[in-house]
């Protein structure tokens, strides 16, 4: 049953990394500096976005946190398939690729990694046309102690802020 599932995910995906884009607000080659809640370890995490061309963009991310009990540590790389573009909104699909170490108080600290398959949608508002609010859902796949396939709705959403430069 898993294995049809995950075949299913990765057709709709491919299928959506060659549908054809649209026009919105103009964000090519401006870089974006935000946040994001997307790493599985609970660490809030720095990231950026520059849109490419009108179809491409890719971004990373970067989350630390000291604590001896819950902090850790996430990097990666994000790359994003804008399908569609509307006034003020753009719809995607994003691939996420990240190392992750987290840190468990007195045992030893466990490091994996995390794949996201997600797809989103980034909008402004008239006016602000320099603040990106994202948000994503979709499917993670990643490995601390086992390897583990769940959704990332795990909260409301994953979610991100950008501002663009």
């Amino acid at each position: 049953m898993n294995q049809i599932m995950l075949r299913t995910l990765a057709l709709i995906f491919v299928f959506l990394a060659f549908a054809a884009p649209a026009h919105s607000f103009e964000r090519r080659g401006r870089l974006g500096v935000g946040f994001s809640n997307q790493l599985m370890i609970d660490v809030p995490a720095v990231s950026f976005k520059i849109q490419r061309s009108r179809s491409f963009a890719f971004g990373g991310i970067l989350g630390v946190s000291t604590d001896s009990n819950d902090g850790g540590v996430g990097a990666g790389v994000k790359l994003y398939k804008i399908l569609f573009d509307e006034p003020q909104l753009n719809f995607y699909s994003s691939f996420l690729g990240a190392y992750i170490k987290d840190k468990n108080g007195t045992s030893a600290d466990v490091s994996g990694f995390q794949f996201d398959l997600t797809l989103g949608s980034e909008f402004s508002f008239v006016g602000l046309q320099s603040l990106g609010f994202s948000i994503d859902f979709g499917v993670s796949l990643n490995k601390l102690d086992d390897f583990v396939v769940e959704t990332t709705a795990g909260g409301l959403v994953v979610a991100a802020v950008h501002f663009y430069l």
